[in-house]
């Protein structure tokens, strides 16, 4: 039986170290940072949401969340274009609202429905469906996904803490302790 937390350096550390560039909440010099690589159709990563909360309820100003894209598309069609919409509100500064939106509507991911969702963050349309459909966002998608798949990830989600990658049960007190443990 394996560690919650991986302690060599190998393919468990994370390759691309946290970086102003990341989509991160909370405070940059937390001594905590769980960086999640995720896919917004993937139904582990929507339950993984309301836990992700739960730690940052629970841990506070010494924990920095960092979300990075996984598309898994041969599973899951659409996750590409939800990661191209969450980049597009990021643009304009809604990249958590948009993230947390994504989630709550799962099941709802043709372009439509992500223009609908763009529409209720109130994002300027015209911008949002032009830097969608040029695509311009694929390069950071794909910077994010391949940096993971360097890192060791082949599902999602996956969690590092503090750089090194977590390998215990997805729920509360397990990441909780492994959290209190790396920081």
């Amino acid at each position: 039986m394996s560690e919650p937390l991986e302690s060599s350096a190998s393919v468990s550390d994370l390759v691309l170290p946290v970086s102003e560039k990341d989509h991160s909440t909370g405070a940059a010099d937390a001594p905590i940072t769980l960086v999640e690589y995720g896919d917004y159709e993937c139904p582990d990563c929507l339950n993984a949401q309301p836990i992700i909360a739960e730690l940052r309820r629970e841990v506070g100003d010494r924990l920095r969340i960092v979300f990075r894209h996984f598309p898994l598309s041969s599973v899951h069609p659409r996750a590409s274009a939800a990661a191209v919409a969450a980049e597009a509100a990021a643009a304009q500064g809604k990249f958590w609202e948009m993230h947390e939106s994504l989630f709550n509507h799962q099941t709802e991911l043709a372009d439509t429905d992500l223009t609908h969702l763009a529409l209720r963050l109130g994002l300027e349309l015209y911008r949002f469906q032009r830097d969608s459909e040029a695509d311009v966002y694929s390069r950071r998608i794909r910077d994010d996904y391949e940096g993971g798949v360097q890192s060791g990830v082949k599902g999602t989600p996956t969690f590092f803490i503090n750089g090194r990658r977590y390998r215990g049960t997805k729920d509360v007190p397990s990441l909780l302790a492994a959290i209190n443990s790396a920081g």
